[in-house]
């Protein structure tokens, strides 16, 4: 079993990187002489999945224009959210309501991503197949955040992920399969939501990356990864 779709969410305002993305979405700022978004997928490309869809909404017209001007050689498909931004949970679910697929790999690309993490996200797909799960995270450990002001998310025991002393933050990696949506229709909610209503039926499952974690979480820390 592989995956053969991963999603990655661009629809966000990013205010909390103003005033340098009031005229620049978030996922094509700079780092490393490469747009966030190109950071992303070229780690999907490493991963060997040819399939990416990417929901927009704001400034979505300089999505589109990145992706129409980029080969990757694999098959990228823009889909805007609609009249209305629909977050993280509806933005998901929008994505998977265009396509065919049960299971897919799904990035947030304010994390500085890399192809270090290829073997990492391997494991966890193994892991996602070979143990039938609905819903895995990518966590990691806040003692390897750059930004050492970033809250804790989750705990995770023997693989199962609780709320209870918020060690890990999650990574913005995440696989899961459409049933987890059933009932759900395509509004703004958060995925959290879901993730709530798996942790209290102990169905969300982790996944520990030993990866020093770097994530664009404010225009300071921006400044200084820019700076590495």
């Amino acid at each position: 079993m592989k995956i053969h779709t991963a999603l990655i969410l661009c629809a966000g305002f990013g205010k909390r990187l103003n005033p340098i993305t009031i005229n620049t979405p978030k996922p094509l700022l700079i780092i490393k002489n490469l747009t966030l978004l190109d950071h992303c997928i070229n780690l999907i490309v490493k991963l060997n999945i040819k399939k990416v869809l990417i929901n927009s909404f704001y400034l979505k017209e300089q999505i589109n224009e990145f992706v129409r001007n980029h080969n990757y050689n694999i098959e990228i498909k823009v889909i805007e959210d609609g009249e209305n931004i629909l977050d993280t949970g509806g933005g998901i679910l929008n994505l998977i309501d265009k396509s065919d697929d049960d299971n897919f790999l799904i990035f947030n690309p304010d994390t500085i991503w890399n192809n270090n993490y290829a073997n990492e996200i391997n494991h966890m797909i193994n892991l996602y197949f070979n143990q039938n799960l609905k819903n895995i995270l990518l966590l990691v450990k806040k003692d390897l955040s750059f930004d050492k002001s970033l809250p804790g998310d989750f705990d995770l025991e023997n693989n199962l992920i609780n709320q209870n002393d918020k060690k890990y933050i999650y990574t913005g990696c995440q696989i899961l399969n459409k049933s987890i949506f059933e009932n759900k229709k395509i509004t703004n909610f958060s995925i959290t939501k879901i993730w709530s209503d798996l942790i209290k039926q102990k169905r969300l499952i982790g996944f520990e990356s030993k990866l020093k974690f770097y994530h664009a979480t404010n225009l300071d820390i921006f400044k200084k990864l820019k700076d590495l």
